[in-house]
């Protein structure tokens, strides 16, 4: 389930766009021109440190590796056990489509 109030249609109209993306270079494109540097290194992160928990590293070394706090870490951390199963389906994607490689 979504977080109250964030389902509208703007906010279709964005994922409509991403998943409309249809490689890796698209999504650069579209995401420098929507994204600051900033924000996209931010998510990038956020992605990684939920790769780290998943495969039970510990906030230290997550911490030392991204850069994040331990406080971001815990938030992403209650994404994976308590959350929408975000991180949980896109870190399985990849992961399966790593081991068809």
């Amino acid at each position: 389930m979504s977080a109250k109030g964030l389902r509208d249609e703007n906010t279709d109209f964005l994922f409509n766009a991403i998943v409309s993306l249809k490689d890796i270079e698209e999504c650069y494109g579209f995401f420098e021109d929507l994204c600051t540097i900033a924000e996209i290194k931010e998510m990038s992160k956020r992605l990684l440190a939920a790769k780290m928990l998943n495969e039970n590293c510990v906030y230290n070394k997550i911490s030392e590796t991204t850069g994040l706090s331990t406080a971001t870490i815990s938030r992403v951390n209650r994404c994976l056990k308590y959350g929408n199963d975000g991180y949980k389906t896109v870190l399985k994607r990849l992961s399966d489509s790593e081991s068809d490689k």
